[in-house]
């Protein structure tokens, strides 16, 4: 619903700040939504590096993004992308979802 006013029919149109439940729920989100595994490469990341942070992990995943982002020579923050998705799973297996819009690096 949130990509909806965007005209967003792909998901891998987006970058990805997911939060890490763990290995198994990034697998299940990529798969259920024929995700490319590229798209969940910095939380899988941070995710190795630290362990589940908690709602910790969010800031550490938006900094891998931009920093990769930078190191890529992307147009933006978001890997080059405009738009992007942050989402984490909360109590009772509710899902939380953030709209981003990313910015120039130059």
């Amino acid at each position: 619903e949130a990509f909806q006013q965007f005209n967003i029919s792909n998901w891998n149109d987006l970058f990805w700040i997911a939060h890490p439940g763990g290995p198994a729920i990034l697998d299940q989100v990529e798969s259920k939504l024929e995700l490319d595994p590229k798209k969940t490469r910095a939380t899988r990341h941070i995710l190795s590096e630290y362990g589940n942070m908690s709602s910790a992990c969010v800031p550490f995943i938006l900094d891998e993004v931009r920093r990769s982002s930078k190191e890529k020579g992307c147009a933006t923050t978001g890997e080059g992308l405009d738009m992007g998705v942050l989402f984490g799973f909360g109590p009772g297996l509710t899902v939380e979802t953030v709209v981003l819009k990313s910015v120039p690096l130059q």
